[in-house]
């Protein structure tokens, strides 16, 4: 949720964060797969209300996190739920010019940015000097584009080829990148693509996130990851010159 004006181009105003806030097992499913890259300094770009982050701060202890978030608001509710968590409030661009960090998680920002490569180099000249990772999800599948895609103020869906070339051109190596939630597609497809509805129902995403979620990640992550997701990880590091 970064860059010029954070999404100009986004007409919802809270972006579900309720009915995301039932996604518990989707949240520690993340958390999962960044957590081999979870130590030193960690910034956390576009940290929202703290959802994410307070799973972080668990992991990594909250002196050793820094968040960012654009938008006041949301701001606002951050510092009531973690005031003991670092926040700037503001983009990649409010750091110090001699910022460094070990690691940047990226959830669900990339696809609001105009130009990602450019937002991807910000993250690279912070990463440099410790060699370290950037961690992302993101929206996968440009043939799922769907109307709450723009509501969201999402420029695109990401293919694994987009997002390695993304982050070729801003100086990373990428380390892995693979398909995320598998069913989600399917859920997505549906809802939001053919039948274009334009919100989430808190109670279908509590349930969702219990039984399907659950049971499909534990397939992903420990026997095979699969073909198509809803969204994408990537894994990169920041190479020296």
């Amino acid at each position: 949720m970064m860059n010029d004006a954070p999404n100009d181009v986004a007409t919802t105003a809270d972006f579900e964060f309720q009915a995301l806030n039932e996604a518990v097992f989707y949240r520690r499913a993340i958390v999962k797969e960044f957590a081999l890259y979870l130590h030193g300094q960690v910034i956390e770009i576009g940290a929202g209300i703290g959802q994410l982050t307070a799973l972080l701060a668990e992991e990594i202890g909250q002196s050793n996190i820094l968040g960012v978030e654009p938008d006041p608001k949301f701001a606002g509710v951050f510092r009531k739920q973690l005031p003991n968590v670092r926040l700037v409030e503001g983009t990649v661009d409010e750091l110090p010019p001699d910022a460094a960090c070990h690691t940047i998680i990226s959830v669900n920002v990339m696809e609001h940015i105009r130009d990602h490569v450019k937002e991807l180099a910000k993250y690279h000249a912070l990463l440099k000097r410790n060699k370290g990772h950037l961690c992302i999800l993101i929206p996968a599948r440009p043939e799922i584009y769907a109307p709450i895609d723009k509501d969201f103020g999402h420029f695109r869906r990401y293919t694994k080829c987009s997002i390695q070339e993304a982050l070729t051109l801003a100086g990373f190596k990428t380390k892995k990148v693979f398909y995320f939630n598998f069913p989600g597609y399917f859920v997505w497809f549906l809802n939001f693509k053919l039948l274009k509805t334009r919100t989430f129902h808190p109670a279908m995403v509590r349930l969702y996130d219990r039984t399907v979620f659950r049971l499909a990640h534990a397939v992903e992550r420990n026997i095979v990851r699969p073909p198509i997701g809803q969204s994408l990880i990537a894994i990169a590091q920041a190479q020296t010159d």
